[in-house]
């Protein structure tokens, strides 16, 4: 790897990068990226731990559009990287390795949902659309799409709650103005148990152990249908309106391994 070759590729695209090695006490062995900051603003930060070797390089860039594809091949196998540019910063999103993925805009379609990539084929949103922050299957703002909803499904207005954040991990919140939670399964959830039991599973614990239901128990949803209308709010993005319902589904990034390489997240 060298490690010249992989900066140059990044100002094609119209970025920087800085491959260093790992910083801290938890060095990990393996590779990971981050956007970081510096007096001239936003670059990539690809860092090396004490024992990585990886097989780093670049396999498409496409200035037209500041997109590159990242290809790293280490210990737990050969991963893939989309780095660019959405509006206002840079970011880099993991590609599912099941994925066949060559280039830039393969890596797109990867991400893209299955329900997206429907609704796409339904409204015969032609390629060059395809990619764009809106077109006629839906709204994009990050990692997530919002799709209108089909005539058969059905909003119980009661539930609405406004101002309500979507978020990813422990990234910056989308706010959305209003957002309705249907269906998914219910969850029991206390500190101890933060994903969360099923019925069954609670009613199991508790008859093994019955001095936990004095635990601080909530219930929660689940997986549960994700609804929102009007406006979505996020620092780092231009701010969307959405006309009527439209059904909150987030991008492929978390069903790939090499997730666990990106430190940055919005």
């Amino acid at each position: 790897m060298d490690a010249h070759i992989i900066e140059r590729q990044f100002e094609r695209m119209g970025g920087r990068a800085k491959v260093v090695p790992a910083r801290g006490r938890n060095v990990r062995s393996d590779v990971s990226i981050d956007v970081g900051h510096d007096a001239e603003g936003e670059f990539f930060e690809i860092s090396l731990g004490a024992q990585a070797d990886p097989d780093l390089r670049v396999i498409d860039v496409r200035p037209d559009i500041r997109h590159l594809l990242l290809l790293t091949e280490q210990a737990d196998g050969k991963h893939k990287f989309l780095c660019g540019h959405d509006e206002r910063h840079w970011f880099v999103a993991a590609v599912p390795e099941l994925a066949t993925v060559s280039n830039v805009i393969t890596a797109f379609d990867a991400l893209k949902p299955r329900d997206v990539h429907i609704r796409e084929r339904q409204m015969k949103v032609k390629p060059k659309k395809r990619n764009r922050r809106k077109n006629d299957a839906f709204v994009r703002q990050g990692e997530w799409f919002f799709v209108p909803v089909q005539p058969w499904q059905r909003i119980d207005p009661r539930w609405v709650l406004r101002n309500e954040p979507i978020n990813r991990g422990s990234g910056k919140p989308h706010i959305c103005e209003e957002l309705v939670r249907q269906g998914g399964e219910l969850v029991y959830v206390s500190p101890q148990h933060p994903n969360g039991l099923t019925a069954v599973q609670y009613q199991k614990l508790l008859s093994k152990k019955p001095k936990l239901k004095k635990l601080s128990w909530i219930t929660q949803r689940r997986n549960p249908g994700v609804f929102v209308r009007g406006k979505v709010r996020h620092a780092d993005h231009k701010t969307i309106c959405l006309d009527g319902w439209h059904q909150v589904i987030m991008n492929t990034e978390t069903q790939s391994v090499a997730m666990r390489h990106v430190a940055f997240i919005d």
